[in-house]
């Protein structure tokens, strides 16, 4: 058959063929696609999500009533002057003087506002050595952190007059410029050296310049698309630096991913004698497909995210979406063409000690190692089968006691920011002061008695309850008819007692004060509400998110490959590698099992958002591997081969490429585990560890035991299910194929 009749189904073998036919216009596409993307992107400017509403709930009622009254709260600040010994307390002169100098201090800096004395608002510790200096931030409380540093060096300035005293600043704007001075380069560190980590790889995985940089090329030109298109989206879902970050993380793994797994099956081909056009019709029908179920999988797996009805969730399943989706369009469309362009020239740029022996391995017989490996699972199946999962599930184990919270300042940051130590002083001196309720009461008339009378008992039976020992301080706002009551929450830094705490506000004293009153709103807000909230939704979307994930991946396998038996088993071992990183995750972060090997502390809890997060985004990763290889296994049973056969050539020959990816998924995702903070730490962790069991215990031991075991049955499909689309199009290099070429690895039927 000549190259005219050779006939191509399927959505990436016509997409490739397009492509190299028409190479400098598909180029010119791309090209343009980016720069437009960039251009309105920058033009719409992004819109964030806004922290007071991205809950629902009472978290969410508090933040509407204070955007409809107009109220703009300042970004607050205290100062803590505590003596360094028993023998000092508030009522000593040098201490009065020190309280002097702070707020004289912090006054004559013209950044601040309402600065009040603790001997006018009694915000004296019990024990008489503590005091705070309180005071509110001039301007847009956004912005304060640009604004607090003047404040911040007075503060410094009347420490050293009372070298006696402890005078120390703490509030939501200083707290951000000393993280930003400790560790606001760590984010652009980690994404930076994401892309010579992978290039320094990629080299490595070809020998050769030109090819290693094609993959790198197309994941950057993709998460630059991104970058613009998430500015157009985000006016109608707002986005975040968290989601950009996602989006970054994820958009390079599988922009490498696809453009590699398309690249060394061209290569390959090359290899194995076809000419170029032929190697690259064949790249384009086998990997091509591959990439296209594989990335619809996964922008499946991240719209599970958008399920949570949590803004920033929302956000990052969006934005991980379309990174992928972007990165999978252009893998089947400017790269075929790319590579028709180059032809030969892609081996530019090679690396004579690294390239030297790959032709041959890579036409013909594959991994060595992974061909060693097989030899053993595949004779012994269900010994393999029974130590692999056995291993795994050993490993998933800790999982089962995981405990979740949103970590705590100290917990996030150890002792590495001073800013911390004066965090836990300000908690141990005055239980929950530095993170109180924020109770905001709207009323037809704030003024009226009973609303008075309401307000009065509330701040009473706060205290009398046990849920706060005070100061509860009210702040009135007439022309709005609101007024904002701050309720310090005993428990302090420790959460579960927190928590406690503001469930007897809620339950208890707001129904017997506030709620007796008709018409008076009084929703609970604050970092305790804050968190308490989050984790209530967040828990309560795990099943919907859970079933939308599970259920579209295996409907999704299904279609592609018209076996229920790979479908479920997909499932099955992708959950199997989840439950796997899970239970790393407990042992190292919660259980301080091997945390110092990873420069990582035991700090008793795995961060709130991190389980479901990990979830969506493993499944969907995880199925990279999974589609390529089982693709590959597919694709030699259509040609003749035996099941056994089949896995054994599948896994062996690409072996290569799995690894590859691999090392570079778990070397981007390792540098986000070096991250300071704990909870980029354990994402870090989390995902690096589930990628290496995914690729090795997972693809190259547990799939091709379970399949030999299965046997004919893996491409079982029930009559009743026949009727399904047909998405395979049993792509084939025959049915690409033009023209003689010299004998391959393995002879092709007729």
């Amino acid at each position: 058959m000549g190259n005219r009749d050779a006939r191509v189904r399927g959505l990436a073998a016509r997409a490739g063929g397009w492509s190299a036919r028409h190479r400098w216009a598909a180029v010119g596409i791309w090209v343009l696609f980016v720069a437009l993307a960039m251009g309105l992107g920058s033009a719409a400017g992004r819109v964030d999500v806004d922290e007071g509403n991205q809950l629902k709930g009472e978290t969410h009622t508090a933040a509407q009533i204070i955007d409809d009254a107009g109220i703009k709260q300042p970004a607050g600040e205290t100062v803590l002057i505590q003596s360094r010994d028993a023998g000092a307390t508030a009522t000593g002169t040098e201490f009065r003087a020190a309280v002097a100098d702070v707020v004289k201090a912090v006054q004559g800096t013209g950044k601040v506002t309402a600065v009040t004395s603790p001997y006018d608002t009694h915000t004296i510790s019990r024990d008489g050595r503590s005091a705070l200096v309180q005071f509110d931030m001039r301007g847009d409380a956004k912005t304060a952190v640009s604004r607090v540093e003047p404040v911040l060096n007075a503060v410094a300035g009347v420490q050293k007059a009372h070298g006696g005293l402890r005078i120390e600043e703490i509030g939501g704007a200083s707290m951000q410029k000393q993280y930003k001075d400790a560790f606001g380069d760590d984010f652009q560190q980690a994404e930076y050296s994401a892309v010579p980590v992978a290039l320094g790889i990629l080299l490595i995985a070809f020998g050769a310049l030109v090819a290693a940089l094609l993959p790198v090329a197309l994941a950057i030109t993709a998460i630059m698309a991104t970058m613009g298109l998430m500015g157009i989206v985000s006016h109608l879902q707002p986005m975040s630096d968290t989601a950009n970050s996602v989006m970054l993380l994820v958009g390079m793994a599988v922009g490498v991913d696809y453009c590699l797994f398309y690249l060394r099956r061209e290569r390959e081909e090359r290899q194995a004698g076809r000419d170029a056009g032929t190697a690259l019709r064949i790249a384009a029908a086998t990997s091509g497909r591959a990439v296209i179920v594989s990335g619809v999988t996964v922008c499946v797996a991240m719209a599970g995210m958008l399920f949570t009805g949590l803004a920033e969730f929302e956000a990052m399943g969006l934005a991980s979406l379309m990174v992928v989706a972007v990165a999978m369009v252009g893998s089947v469309t400017v790269l075929p063409a790319l590579l028709s362009l180059l032809g030969e020239r892609v081996e530019k740029g090679r690396i004579p000690f690294l390239s030297r022996g790959r032709g041959k391995r890579a036409a013909g017989e594959g991994s060595r190692f992974w061909t060693a490996v097989l030899r053993v699972v595949l004779a012994r199946p269900l010994i393999s089968v029974v130590v692999a999962a056995g291993a795994l599930l050993a490993v998933a184990a800790p999982a089962l006691g995981m405990k979740t919270q949103q970590l705590t300042l100290d917990q996030e940051f150890g002792k590495s920011l001073p800013i911390v130590q004066t965090y836990n002083r300000i908690n141990d001196a005055f239980p929950g002061g530095s993170e109180p309720a924020q109770v905001v009461v709207k009323a037809k008339d704030i003024n009226a008695p009973e609303v008075r009378q309401a307000l009065a008992d509330f701040k009473q039976q706060a205290i009398a309850s046990g849920a706060s020992r005070g100061p509860v301080g009210i702040k009135l706002h007439d022309a709005q008819n609101v007024a904002l009551v701050s309720v310090p929450l005993v428990g302090g830094s420790d959460m579960d007692q927190a928590v406690k705490s503001l469930d007897k506000l809620r339950d208890e004293v707001r129904p017997a004060t506030l709620g007796k009153v008709d018409g008076v709103q009084a929703p609970i807000t604050g970092q305790v509400a804050g968190n308490h909230d989050f984790n209530d939704q967040l828990l309560g979307s795990v099943v919907p998110v859970f079933a939308f994930v599970v259920v579209f991946a295996f409907l999704l396998m299904l279609l592609s490959f018209r076996s229920l038996t790979v479908a479920i088993t997909s499932i099955v071992l992708n959950l199997l590698s989840v439950g796997a990183a899970y239970g790393i995750l407990v042992a190292v972060f919660q259980h301080g099992w091997g945390a110092s090997l990873v420069g990582a502390e035991g700090v008793g809890a795995i961060v709130t958002w991190l389980p479901l997060f990990l979830f969506v985004i493993l499944f969907g990763l995880s199925m990279d591997y999974h589609v390529f290889v089982v693709s590959r296994i597919r694709e030699a049973r259509m040609r003749g081969r035996s099941t056994t056969d089949a896995i054994r050539h599948g896994v062996v020959t690409t072996a290569g490429v799995v690894t590859s990816a691999a090392v570079i998924m778990v070397a981007v995702f390792a540098i986000f585990g070096t991250l300071s903070m704990q909870s980029m730490k354990q994402m870090g962790v989390g995902l690096a560890a589930a990628v290496l069991i995914d690729a090795t215990v997972i693809r190259g031991v547990l799939l091709p035991a379970v399949m030999a075991l299965l046997g004919e049955r893996n491409w079982y499909l029930p009559a009743w299910l026949r009727r399904l689309p047909d998405l395979t199009h049993d792509e084939a290099p025959e049915a690409v194929a033009s023209g003689p070429v010299r004998e391959a690895a393995e002879r092709l039927p007729v």
